[in-house]
């Protein structure tokens, strides 16, 4: 198989890593791949906060459902959307009619650039032999995440990421099984799954039925969706969007 294809089939997620640090040329290597990442118009609408400092990576893994492998991890980069760096030179020019600020869709564009960046950061981290893990809940306390990071007008952060070298059990561990390609690819136009049928497929992937199928189903949608950290994460993305538009 392409070595390519093969780093992207075999890649998962590692929460537990060495103590060991991560050579700054192999961050640099990260950084920089990032940096090469698809973005809309080029723009590079983002911007990464290498969070080195120990006592921001404890309030940061606090902040983050009190996650304490964030804080240990070598390597901790946070993806922001940011619109700032555009905007202040849009305000130096003469455009001759209103500059228009930024608003939801701009949001929406940053943020997707955003996770590209950080998508291109976790394979180069892999192909350098480095686990890595994304954190979602940094969508979670924006207020806290804002105080963290000394966060400016239309810099938002929707994405984080931690690196640092597998230890042994964690690069034995057992990738997670995904769902058949044939459940989320369609073709020409969006093909609607019946919660039966999602349901089995989900039992393939778990290697449940019956019963058991039915107790993991309960336990995840209360582990992952009527959860408190859910309807935060609600609050807080409500909340950045709003600041966003208002310049906050």
């Amino acid at each position: 198989m392409n070595e390519t294809i093969d780093l992207l089939m075999r890649r998962k997620s590692v929460r537990a890593y060495e103590a060991a640090p991560i050579p700054e040329g192999d961050v640099q290597t990260i950084l920089r791949a990032a940096l090469e990442a698809p973005s809309a118009g080029n723009m590079q609408l983002w911007s990464i906060i290498r969070v080195s400092d120990a006592d921001k990576k404890k309030r940061l893994a606090a902040s983050c459902d009190n996650q304490p492998f964030i804080a240990s991890a070598p390597l901790v980069l946070v993806f922001c959307a940011d619109y700032k760096r555009w905007f202040d030179v849009f305000k130096t020019l003469d455009l001759g009619e209103e500059l228009r600020r930024p608003a939801e869709g701009d949001f929406l564009l940053a943020a997707v650039d955003a996770v590209i960046a950080a998508h291109a950061s976790v394979v180069a981290a892999d192909a350098l032999g480095y686990g890595s893990c994304y954190i979602g809940d940094i969508l979670e306390n924006c207020e806290t995440q804002r105080d963290i990071l000394g966060l400016p007008e239309y810099v938002k952060p929707v994405c984080m990421a931690v690196y640092g070298i597998p230890t042994a059990q964690q690069r034995e561990r057992t990738k997670p099984a995904r769902v058949a390609l044939d459940v989320v690819v369609h073709e020409n136009a969006y093909r609607e799954t019946d919660a039966a049928d999602f349901k089995a497929a989900l039992g393939a992937r778990q290697g449940l039925s019956g019963e058991a199928l039915e107790r993991w189903l309960l336990a995840f949608a209360k582990r992952k969706w009527n959860c408190d950290f859910s309807r935060e994460m609600s609050r807080s993305g409500k909340r950045m969007i709003e600041d966003w538009v208002k310049g906050k």
